[in-house]
């Protein structure tokens, strides 16, 4: 039997933050594609993870939506807006409120466990509700900037 996994949630406030986006619209495993031409976005536009925050934001479950319909958003933070480009970047906004927010170090294996669990456990057991904007990370150090087993990333759940 596994054992029930548990995680430390905090409550913060986060800030709108205009980001870049790249809207990946197809099978999650096909990801690596789009993330290979938002990195060569960046690399046009000198926004490397040192310099702008990196996040994901989540849309659907990849174990319940079929892959012709999954959504994905890689983005990084900006201060100026998006110009038109080969890769089809875009201007979007993730929302300032308040959100749970879980820490995780290491490589993506328990991103599918602490998200279940954020759901699923944490949600139900708490006084709040979904805000209307999905689940989203930023991946604070990652790699290739640090070996796997040392990147950091933070998992948001806009809530009110």
């Amino acid at each position: 039997m596994n054992k029930e996994e548990f995680f430390q949630v905090e409550l913060v406030d986060f800030p709108a933050t205009k980001i870049a986006a790249f809207e990946h619209r197809a099978a999650p495993n096909l990801i690596g594609r789009s993330i290979t031409q938002f990195i060569a976005w960046r690399k046009e536009n000198a926004l490397p993870p040192s310099k702008s925050k990196t996040f994901n934001i989540i849309y659907d479950d990849p174990n319940v939506t079929a892959d012709a319909d999954y959504r994905f958003d890689i983005a990084c933070a900006i201060k100026d807006s998006v110009v038109g480009n080969q890769q089809g970047v875009i201007n979007k906004i993730i929302p300032a409120g308040q959100c749970a927010k879980v820490r995780i170090t290491g490589n993506d294996d328990k991103l599918g466990t602490v998200i279940n669990f954020l759901y699923s456990r944490w949600l139900p057991q708490s006084i709040f509700t979904l805000r209307d904007y999905p689940l989203f990370l930023e991946r604070v150090i990652f790699y290739p900037e640090v070996a796997e087993a040392d990147a950091i990333m933070d998992i948001y759940l806009p809530i009110e």
